[in-house]
């Protein structure tokens, strides 16, 4: 079976983050990070993105190291996008402190030739005018998902809509899908949301798991149980890095939901169950220092043990 290289579109960033656990500064973050990570340990990834000078080389050179080409990021003068957030104890919800967009204010991806070719495309958590700037330019994508926030949903909620119109898959957490959707329901929400376009609808629920809609039916994947969470910044990214990464290296594609849609159903639900389990590293440290140092026996083991969770037996 041959894999499937994945390209995906987002933020290379540094956090300033407090939560219950701790507190850290100018640590290592943005969704094109945290998902390129996740994403390799199942397929081969290409992050396009900008950085300023500021950014440290020596990380380029580990993603680079990790299957993760940086052919896209682009080095700018100026300084890094720069995040800082806290979360309370309720940590489903962090609270934004500041934002300085920095060279990320002027982001405007242009894809080489190379870039347009990949199959599997991720457009992370950007201005929905920047992604339909990328499915513009991509050629024969197998497939294509995407992420949103509260800032795009209701301040360009029509170019968002556009961009939805577009794409194959959708991972937003909860609040965002009752936002998009106008519902407080979660089934009432994936299915307005697949409405829109997205035939695959992935609603994130953090400690409660996540809910799949697919064309065939609503699945239910439950969170892996962590007994301590130090930072859930990243997550998400995380869960969608694993999510796609598993379907590139099974070969999924969307034209499976028409020719075989059982296979493309179980194939979604172990894509979701892979997300699960790779969010739960993603939590138990502060930046995406856990998933570094993630082995794959680390993956299989909590993979079996989730499994056993869910089993009736």
């Amino acid at each position: 079976m041959k894999t499937h290289s994945i390209l995906t579109v987002g933020s290379l960033a540094f956090d300033s983050i407090q939560t219950p656990a701790g507190k850290v500064d100018s640590v290592l973050g943005g969704s094109g990070n945290y998902f390129s990570i996740a994403a390799s340990h199942y397929a081969p990834v290409e992050v396009v993105g900008v950085v300023g000078e500021d950014f440290p080389k020596d990380h380029l050179e580990w993603l680079s190291s990790r299957k993760i080409g940086v052919s896209g990021v682009k080095i700018a003068a100026g300084k890094t996008f720069h995040w800082v957030g806290s979360y309370d104890r309720n940590l489903n919800e962090a609270q934004t402190l500041s934002t300085s967009l920095n060279v990320f204010e002027h982001f405007d991806p242009h894809l080489s030739q190379r870039h347009r070719e990949i199959p599997y495309v991720f457009l992370a958590n950007i201005d929905p005018v920047l992604q339909q700037n990328v499915l513009d330019q991509i050629q024969t994508p197998r497939l294509v998902a995407c992420d949103s926030m509260n800032f795009w949903i209701t301040g360009k909620p029509t170019e968002l809509r556009k961009t939805l119109a577009r794409v194959d898959l959708l991972s937003i957490n909860e609040g965002e899908a009752y936002l998009l959707s106008g519902h407080k329901n979660v089934m009432l929400a994936a299915m307005e949301i697949q409405k829109m376009g997205p035939s695959t609808v992935i609603i994130k629920r953090g400690e409660y798991g996540a809910n799949l809609l697919t064309p065939s039916g609503f699945f239910i994947a439950p969170a892996y149980p962590t007994a301590r969470v130090v930072d859930p910044t990243g997550a998400g990214d995380s869960f969608a890095g694993a999510v796609m990464g598993y379907l590139a290296e099974q070969g999924a594609h969307r034209d499976l939901a028409h020719s075989d849609p059982k296979q493309w159903e179980r194939l979604l639900r172990r894509a979701v169950l892979a997300g699960s389990v790779m969010a739960s590293f993603t939590v138990e440290d502060f930046s995406f220092r856990r998933l570094m140092n993630l082995k794959v026996s680390d993956l299989v083991e909590r993979q079996a043990a989730l499994m056993r969770m869910m089993s009736l037996e």
